[in-house]
């Protein structure tokens, strides 16, 4: 066999090889890496690059190899699982860096942390003031975890006492012009729904770039061609208009009429219909 061709398949045998084992380890080992992961990565990839361009190496030993070093943190994060004091070991402990306010200077000293370091770390946080922290961690995998101080944090609708619509994930029904059936059955929805949202936008699904659809059946869309607008979901907006006017409307009708009953019926009614804005309101804004 020529050696470029060994070589090619050498290559294409060790990329799914390393994604493969990759993906077995978990998604874990992309977002955040431990010091044993970091190592591991490092070691999977150097024998995967010396198998690809050393043909003298045997290339069942190395896979052998790569196999060993896949197995051995496997079963380290599975044991890990189980354990803390194993999981402490392996992945490391966070280390309190600001306390009550403070700094912990020791703290620093032992992570080898300086002050330029703590300070480009408040800073990714958007916390340009020391003084600002409460309490911050330097996580195991480098990461750095803040609590400002109370009188730092941004408010919150539960600070102003506001009531707000609780909230699910929209899910995208519509990729690339085509409809994604399962999205769209997350939701309780179907095709008819979808259909008569388009028809409602006045555009076809073949136009839609990218389309999702939320917990109260609001469709937003992306067109492929951005010259054209579409216009904003209107139907909640309507329909808070339309309860706020009929309660008006009660109330107006019990300042003009005499009739004493009439008079206490509109205004029975416009007060229910005012107890029944006040709880549709967060949904509908």
């Amino acid at each position: 066999m020529p050696d470029w061709m060994n070589i090619l398949l050498r290559s294409i045998t060790l990329v799914f090889t390393l994604f493969l084992l990759t993906k077995l380890l978990g998604k874990k080992h992309i977002s955040q890496l431990s010091i044993f992961d970091y190592i591991n990565g490092f070691v999977l990839g150097g024998i995967g690059a010396i198998l690809t361009v050393h043909q003298d190496v045997n290339f069942w030993y190395g896979l052998m190899a790569m196999l060993v070093w896949f197995i051995i943190p496997f079963t380290i994060d599975y044991i890990a699982l189980k354990s803390k004091t194993v999981r402490d070991f392996v992945q490391g402990k966070s280390t309190v860096i600001i306390q009550d306010g403070k700094i912990m200077e020791d703290n620093l000293k032992k992570e080898l942390f300086s002050t330029d370091d703590l300070l480009v770390h408040l800073r990714e946080k958007d916390i340009f003031h020391v003084a600002d922290v409460e309490f911050a961690l330097l996580e195991p995998t480098g990461k750095f975890s803040v609590l400002p101080k109370t009188d730092s944090r941004p408010l919150t609708a539960k600070d102003l006492n506001l009531k707000l619509a609780p909230k699910k994930e929209p899910q995208t029904v519509i990729m690339d012009g085509k409809m994604l059936l399962e999205p769209l059955a997350n939701l309780n929805l179907n095709p008819a729904w979808l259909e008569t949202e388009l028809a409602k936008l006045n555009v076809t699904i073949e136009n839609v770039f990218l389309g999702q659809a939320d917990s109260d059946g609001q469709l937003t869309v992306d067109l492929y061609d951005d010259m054209l607008s579409i216009p904003s979901p209107t139907e909640k907006p309507l329909l808070l208009a339309t309860l706020k006017k009929v309660q008006a409307d009660l109330e107006l009708y019990a300042l003009e009429t005499e009739n004493q009953h009439s008079k206490q019926l509109y205004q029975v009614n416009a007060a229910k219909i005012e107890q029944a804005i006040e709880l549709v309101d967060p949904y509908l804004k």
